[in-house]
Formats: C-alpha cells, sequence, structure tokens
C-alpha cells in the first residue's frame, strides 16, 4: 500500500469487503502512539455506550465540517 502526494491511501478490495466498507461509508480514523486504525462510523456509533445516547450526536456534528469538504468531494466523481 502507498500513500499518496496528498496522504491518501487505497484499502484493499479482500479487506473492504471482509469489513462491510462500500463507497461512501464514513470512517473514523484512530491514532495511538505510532499506530492508526480504521473503523467504519456506523460501527463506532453503535458501539458506544447505550447511557451516552447524546456523545454519537455531538460527535458527529463537530466532525461534520471535516467530513463535508469540497477537496474530499471530488473524489466522488472519479
Amino acid at each position: 500500500m502507498k500513500v499518496s502526494d496528498k496522504g491518501q491511501i487505497s484499502i484493499p478490495a479482500d479487506i473492504r469487503e471482509t469489513i462491510g466498507i462500500k463507497k461512501g461509508d464514513d470512517l473514523l480514523v484512530v491514532q495511538k502512539g505510532e499506530r492508526i486504525m480504521l473503523t467504519k462510523i456506523s460501527d463506532f456509533f453503535r458501539k458506544l455506550d447505550p447511557e451516552f445516547p447524546d456523545m454519537a450526536f455531538h460527535a458527529q456534528e463537530s466532525l461534520k465540517g471535516v467530513w463535508d469538504n469540497d477537496e474530499d468531494e471530488v473524489w466522488n466523481d472519479l
């Protein structure tokens, strides 16, 4: 796997199929030290403690500006 000059990577098809990642899915990147983990946003919110139902809403709203940017949307047309 190579990182492009824009910092993008391609997730291999077999991994996408195993995890169920489809075009348009939002992913969350988590860093711990020098490691990163990708997880589907929908899975992450589903696993949040049911006692904090508003946490998912606030997290989603605070990240909306990161998710909804015109620069990333260009890739949807390719």
